[in-house]
């Protein structure tokens, strides 16, 4: 029993390590950000459901990952926020890991996904 609960113990600070590889951002600094005009969104929910919804100005990963390098900033310091589905998904760190190999610094993961901007009752954009 004493070795389940280390087992399970371990696993959990392990998972904890890697989830926070990138720091999360809220929903209000997320906001602030794009009303300050100071971040680059990266929508990592594929391109159905970008056309539905998405964080206003988001871009489509899923279309801009073979050119990833232009839709970015030449700022290296630069914020990047990528998101994904939800508190549970962890497709955005297909963007967030490109932004990092490509030098960028200042990535960030609204873990609340376009489900938490839903709920939130933040405005959305649709189609192309």
């Amino acid at each position: 029993m004493k070795k389940i609960v280390a087992l399970l113990a371990a696993a959990l600070v392990a998972g904890t390590v890697w989830a926070g590889e990138f720091p999360d951002i809220s929903i209000t600094d997320l906001n602030a950000a794009i009303a300050a005009k100071k971040v680059v969104v990266i929508d990592v929910n594929g391109s159905e459901t970008w056309e539905k919804n998405r964080i206003p100005g988001a871009v489509n990963f899923e279309t801009a990952k073979k050119e990833f390098a232009k839709v970015l900033p030449k700022d290296k310091k630069a914020l990047i926020v990528a998101y994904c589905g939800g508190p549970q998904c962890t497709a955005y760190q297909a963007a967030a890991n490109a932004a990092k190999e490509l030098g960028y610094k200042n990535i960030k993961h609204l873990s609340a996904g376009i489900s938490g901007w839903l709920k939130a009752g933040q405005k959305t954009e649709s189609g192309s």
